[in-house]
């Protein structure tokens, strides 16, 4: 059994997307309150691996999980893409017509904009979770309230859907990595699948630095799937990139990042792995 720490709790988008990755094995999930809490957990138990969000094709990048990453020392050792499809739910007795208050999280919230600009009799409060925040309207049976949050939250806490994809823009995705230590990295990795890396580094401050090594990359057909960039405190002007790359050819790839070494400062691989496959 895989032993798997989430922000959240079950019925959360991080358990949802623990379950599609980890499709044909039995898992155990550890609940966390916070991300920082997740990165602790992994960092302290060899046995665990962490399921994290990093970046939602609506609401961008979680720029915080990127400086816990790096921080941490743990590897990325897959990904998964999960379709976002928000619902509306609430106690098995209520209606749509006795719904007074709709409880979620921000980014929820904002997700599903335009349903709750359509029902203006709607009180809206922000919560820390989707998940929870059904869990406690059924917890303390809190008639007239519903929650924002995945349809499969529903039945876990006795709940109804009353409506199904309230989301604004349907095609809302969000990707999440998988994490461990190094050390059991290296053990699970299968070199002849991986096809994607994630790279850190930063740059002497001067002119043309970041062109001369995306250059290099091109050069060495690495497909740059994303690039984020992060303030060094500090340091005024000066930033630490995150990269993405996806390549089909692991020797190319090594050569590239010997490439650019020499024109980076603390370039450090967060992973190697397999391009992950995106649930619809």
């Amino acid at each position: 059994m895989k032993r798997i720490a989430i922000q959240g709790i079950k019925g959360s988008y991080h358990d949802i997307a623990a379950h599609y990755y980890f499709d044909k094995e039995d898992i155990e999930l550890i609940c966390c309150s916070t991300f920082e809490e997740v990165f602790e957990v992994v960092k302290q138990d060899s046995t665990v691996m962490g399921m994290v969000a990093i970046e939602n094709t609506i609401a961008g990048s979680l720029l915080h999980n990127y400086e816990l990453l790096c921080q941490s020392n743990l590897t990325i050792i897959g990904e998964h893409k999960l379709r976002i499809s928000h619902s509306l739910v609430c106690l098995p007795e209520d209606n749509l017509e006795d719904i007074t208050e709709v409880n979620s999280h921000p980014v929820a919230l904002m997700q599903c904009r335009d349903f709750l600009n359509n029902h203006p009799q709607f009180k809206v409060v922000e919560g820390e979770d989707t998940a929870g925040s059904a869990e406690i309207i059924s917890r303390k049976h809190l008639r007239g309230h519903a929650a924002i949050c995945s349809k499969f939250t529903a039945p876990l806490y006795g709940m109804k859907v009353l409506e199904e994809g309230i989301e604004t823009n349907k095609h809302n995705f969000t990707r999440f990595l998988v994490i461990c230590q190094p050390q059991r990295a290296n053990l699970m990795r299968d070199i002849r699948q991986v096809n994607k890396a994630s790279l850190v580094f930063s740059l002497p401050h001067e002119e043309g630095s970041l062109s001369q090594v995306l250059s290099i990359l091109s050069f060495y057909k690495q497909n740059l799937t994303k690039i984020q960039s992060l303030p060094l405190i500090g340091k005024e002007w000066q930033y630490m990139f995150y990269v993405d790359l996806a390549f089909d050819d692991y020797t190319r790839y090594s050569q590239s990042l010997d490439a650019i070494t020499p024109l980076t400062k603390e370039l450090k691989i967060l992973g190697e792995y397999q391009d992950g496959r995106q649930t619809v």
